[in-house]
C-alpha cells in the first residue's frame, strides 16, 4: 500500500475467489477500495483506519471522516461494500446480507497484509458501516431476528435507495428451511483480531444483533448520533450499542442534527459531521498512536 501523499485516492479493485459476484455468480466478488496515505506521517508506519460507507453510499463520499484522518497522520482505506454502493449499483443481498460486509474488510485486509505489514488498525464506519465496524470487533447478528424481518413478522424500515429490496430478495431465496439455515452465516464470528478500536457514526442494525456479542467486544468503541434522526433511532439501534458494549462511550452531536446532515450536500447542520470527524481522528489517535 504504498500512495504518495495525496487529495485523491488509489482506487483498486480486488476479488475475493471464496464469494461470487451478485450479478454474474460465475465471477469473483469485487471489492473496491480508496487508499490515502497521511498528509503528515507521524510513524514511520502510520496506522490504518478503515473507513465503512452507510447504505447505499460509497467509498468515495467519506470525505468529511477520511480528512481529519488522513490529516491526523492515519492511513486511510474506505471500501465500496459490493451491491449496496451507488458507483456500480444495488442488488438486494447487498442492503440485507449485512454479514457480507465486516468479510469485505477482513478480506482487503489481508490482500493490504501480503504487501506490507499493516500496524495498528482501527474501524470506522456511517450508519450500516458504524455495524460493519463493530462486527469486526466481535458483534454478531441474531439470525432469529433476522428471519423475522425477513419473512414480514417483524416490519422493514423503509429503505429509500431501494424500496423494494425486500421483495426482489424473497424472490430471489424462498422462505424455506434452506434461506433459514443460510441466515446462520449472520451470526458467524466476523471479528478480526487485528482492529484494535472501533468509532461508530449513527449506526444501525442495533436491534438485530444479540446482547452477548456486545457484551465480549474489548476493544474501545465510541460512538456519535444525531438527536433527531429518524432513520437509525437512538432507543432501537443506538442504545442496545451503548448498553452492552462494556467499552463503548459516546454521545449525541446535537439535538436537531439528522442522519442526513452526515452525507446530504447541504445539511441542516454543517458544523455536525466536520465536529465528529475531528473526534474520530482524535480517538484514533489516543488508541492507535
Amino acid at each position: 500500500m504504498t500512495i504518495s501523499g495525496q487529495e485523491q485516492p488509489l482506487i483498486r479493485v480486488l476479488y475475493d475467489q471464496s464469494r461470487r459476484d451478485l450479478r454474474n455468480p460465475a465471477h469473483p466478488r469485487p471489492v473496491r477500495l480508496y487508499l490515502w496515505e497521511p498528509d503528515h506521517p507521524f510513524a514511520a508506519s502510520a496506522p490504518l483506519v478503515v473507513v465503512s460507507h452507510g447504505t447505499g453510499g460509497s467509498g468515495s463520499d467519506m470525505e468529511w471522516l477520511v480528512r481529519p484522518l488522513r490529516e491526523t497522520g492515519f492511513r486511510v482505506m474506505a471500501l465500496d461494500h459490493h451491491g449496496n454502493n451507488f458507483v456500480d449499483g444495488y442488488e438486494p443481498e447487498g442492503f440485507l446480507h449485512v454479514w457480507e460486509r465486516p468479510r469485505d474488510v477482513s478480506f482487503a485486509l489481508d490482500a493490504l497484509s501480503r504487501e506490507q505489514p499493516l500496524g495498528a488498525v482501527g474501524a470506522a464506519g456511517f450508519s450500516l458501516g458504524g455495524y460493519t465496524a463493530v462486527a469486526l470487533a466481535g458483534a454478531r447478528v441474531d439470525p432469529e431476528s433476522l428471519w423475522a424481518v425477513l419473512t414480514g413478522v417483524v416490519p422493514l424500515p423503509e429503505i429509500p435507495e431501494f424500496p423494494g429490496a425486500l421483495e426482489a430478495l424473497r424472490k430471489m431465496y424462498p422462505e424455506d428451511e434452506s434461506s433459514r439455515r443460510a441466515l446462520d452465516a449472520a451470526a458467524a464470528d466476523l471479528s478480526d483480531p487485528r482492529v484494535r478500536a472501533v468509532f461508530q457514526v449513527a449506526p444501525g442494525v442495533g436491534g438485530l444483533v444479540t446482547p452477548e456479542s456486545l457484551a465480549t467486544v474489548q476493544v474501545p468503541v465510541d460512538i456519535r448520533w444525531g438527536g433527531a434522526d429518524t432513520v437509525n433511532l437512538y432507543e432501537v439501534d443506538i442504545k442496545p450499542y451503548l448498553e452492552h458494549i462494556p467499552t463503548a462511550s459516546g454521545r449525541s452531536v446535537g439535538p436537531d442534527v439528522r442522519h442526513d446532515d452526515f452525507f446530504a450536500p447541504e445539511p441542516a447542520d454543517p458544523a455536525a459531521r466536520v465536529r465528529v470527524g475531528s473526534e474520530a481522528a482524535t480517538f484514533f489517535q489516543q488508541h492507535l498512536g
